[in-house]
């Protein structure tokens, strides 16, 4: 998660888990940047740069709103019922 990376829905992000899964992916890790960005370092790693908002998180915050889309995601991907 970085202040420049993609931002996606809900809906996108269930489908981009959805596919890294059909594609073989057997592991994704998430880091969240500081509010001065993330390394040049980890940055270059990434296969995919991602930014929940616009709007700076307090690091627990980002991490709880993380947990809740991934959640969301799966619940998506099952075709199962989440409030919204």
């Amino acid at each position: 998660m970085e202040i420049n990376g993609k931002q996606f829905s809900s809906e996108e992000f269930a489908q981009k888990i959805e596919t890294l899964t059909h594609e073989g992916v057997q592991e994704i890790v998430f880091v969240i940047g500081s509010s001065c960005g993330i390394g040049k370092n980890v940055s270059a790693r990434a296969n995919l740069k991602m930014s929940m908002s616009k709007m700076t998180f307090l690091h627990q915050f980002a991490r709880l709103i993380l947990v809740e889309q991934i959640y969301r995601a799966f619940k998506i991907i099952k075709g199962e019922t989440y409030h919204k």
